[in-house]
């Protein structure tokens, strides 16, 4: 374009508009390098919580069998089958409770959080705007 072009009556509404463009190309450049960099790091967190879940689950599971066999080579004959009954009943009961407890936690959503609330200031900011 000529100097006499960008003179013309148009020429702050065009400068206007292209300076609301690069803004907006600006905020979601970064709004789209901050859904990355969480997304990476909740996949981090992940896989270090399933192998350490993993890892205690199966340490759990070695420790809670030796020590059921334990109680029960220990006992009087007559009373392991109702030891037996017992151990079984503590454990469903604390399996069903943990369960349960995962399932809360679960439901609570933090994928994003960072990146949500970002969104949430930029609408409120545009809305403040256009008022």
């Amino acid at each position: 374009m000529t100097d006499k072009q960008r003179q013309g009556p148009a020429s702050g509404a065009i400068a206007s508009a292209q300076r609301t463009l690069t803004l907006l190309v600006g905020i979601v450049e970064t709004r789209l390098r901050l859904v990355v960099i969480e997304l990476e790091e909740e996949k981090n967190h992940l896989f270090q919580l399933l192998l350490l879940t993993g890892l205690t689950l199966i340490l759990a599971a070695f420790g809670l069998m030796s020590l059921i066999a334990l109680i029960i080579w220990g006992l009087e004959p007559e009373y392991r089958l109702l030891a037996l009954a017992w151990i079984t009943a503590t454990l469903l009961g604390l399996a069903l409770i943990i369960g349960l407890w995962t399932l809360m936690k679960a439901r609570r959503a933090t994928l994003l959080k960072a990146t949500r609330k970002e969104l949430r200031t930029d609408r409120a900011l545009l809305e403040e705007e256009e008022k």
